[in-house]
């Protein structure tokens, strides 16, 4: 399903989107009209908006406009909003900007089996605090990763300092805490909803390759599969059944979700 401000869209419509590929997302995944974080998904529109457009973006349109796609759907789903100006050419991008709002859905994909199998990749997303749909250089590093027969490729500097997955947050696990990287990269609604939920104030470390054997656990979070353990990251092994990924799963779990 896609709707472009709530109307059925077509091609012509998309090609913008398609060849000249500038706007930005966030994605969310929805159960009987309820998405948790949706505060700070709409937050994240907002602000993107903002910085992308030179626009503001009525997060209650946005939630209408969800509420319209989703409307009588009971089993969950991944709800994708994209904003984008269908008349921003890639000869005139510097133009006056109208944003458009592109809501899309697809199945949630099965639970995920064992942990995640990553490749490291020295790579840094343009503008890294902002989810835009630019996305070839880290799916190109997917695919590389996973034709090499990892999962997925997480990304490092040049010093080998570790920022985050291709479409997820990463984070660390000494003892009992939780460390999260201190480089540059996207702070995911999950990330920040388990920070939340955590009776501690959030802990950021320049956590390097040379760090994973001295690391007791790694583990993955985004809004399309919660907090999914790390059981690798290049030749450097971890449980994937650490008590404190287990507590992390479960206080992301009792995130209450928000109406739409």
């Amino acid at each position: 399903m896609a709707e472009l401000d709530g109307v059925a869209v077509d091609v012509a419509q998309l090609e913008t989107l398609a060849l000249v590929n500038y706007g930005h997302f966030t994605s969310m995944e929805v159960t009987d009209g309820r998405a948790r974080g949706l505060s700070l998904h709409l937050e994240r529109l907002v602000r993107d908006c903002r910085q992308l457009f030179d626009a503001d973006l009525d997060p209650d349109r946005v939630r209408h406009l969800v509420r319209h796609a989703v409307a009588g759907v009971t089993a969950p789903v991944v709800v994708r909003v994209t904003v984008f100006d269908p008349d921003l050419g890639l000869g005139r991008p510097g133009a006056d900007a109208v944003p458009r709002v592109l809501v899309t859905t697809r199945p949630v994909a099965p639970p995920p089996g064992p942990g995640l199998r990553l490749r490291s990749a020295w790579y840094r997303r343009d503008l890294p605090e902002v989810k835009h749909v630019g996305l070839f250089g880290a799916v190109r590093l997917r695919r590389a990763a996973q034709r090499a027969g990892f999962d997925d490729a997480v990304f490092t500097d040049a010093g080998g300092v570790l920022s985050e997955a291709t479409t997820s947050n990463l984070g660390f696990v000494t003892g009992d805490r939780v460390l999260w990287p201190s480089a540059e990269c996207l702070p995911g609604v999950t990330m920040r909803l388990l920070n939340q939920a955590r009776a501690e104030e959030p802990v950021t470390a320049a956590v390097t390759l040379a760090d994973l054997p001295h690391v007791d656990a790694v583990f993955a979070t985004n809004a399309a599969t919660g907090v999914r353990p790390v059981a690798a990251i290049d030749d450097v092994h971890w449980p994937t059944d650490h008590p404190v990924l287990r507590a992390l799963a479960r206080q992301y779990a009792a995130v209450p979700p928000e109406p739409l």
